[in-house]
């Protein structure tokens, strides 16, 4: 068993939702970045500062039920909405809004955006 920490995520800079706290698991210890390619500096700050495992989400992929988070880097449609409609705490480096096809599903509880590393601290 590994002993996570927690974070607390806020929005930056015209970002909206959140504040999330972040809580990696053994069940759910993966911070996946889904960035474009490599590790985002928010995804290694968050496992980092948590003890959970980051992993280029798209060089690699695991299940929704293994994600402690998703750090993503959409400004679009897509991402934005998969990750909260399958119940997945959300962050997005890009100062976003719900929007889209599957807005419903992105809400402050499950998703934050506008961050940066600074907007990740230390609970």
């Amino acid at each position: 068993m590994s002993e996570y920490k927690s974070v607390t995520v806020t929005a930056g800079r015209g970002g909206w939702g959140g504040p999330l706290t972040i809580t990696p698991s053994d069940a759910r210890p993966l911070v996946a970045s889904i960035t474009g390619g490599g590790i985002h500096p928010v995804a290694q700050r968050i496992a980092d500062l948590t003890g959970g495992q980051a992993f280029d989400g798209f060089s690699s992929s695991a299940p929704f039920d293994k994600l402690a988070v998703a750090v993503i880097d959409c400004g679009g449609t897509a991402r934005v909405g998969v990750y909260p409609m399958k119940k997945v705490l959300t962050v997005d480096v890009h100062a976003t809004s719900p929007a889209g096809p599957l807005a419903q599903f992105i809400t402050k509880e499950l998703f934050v955006s506008g961050v940066k590393p600074e907007d990740v601290k230390e609970v």
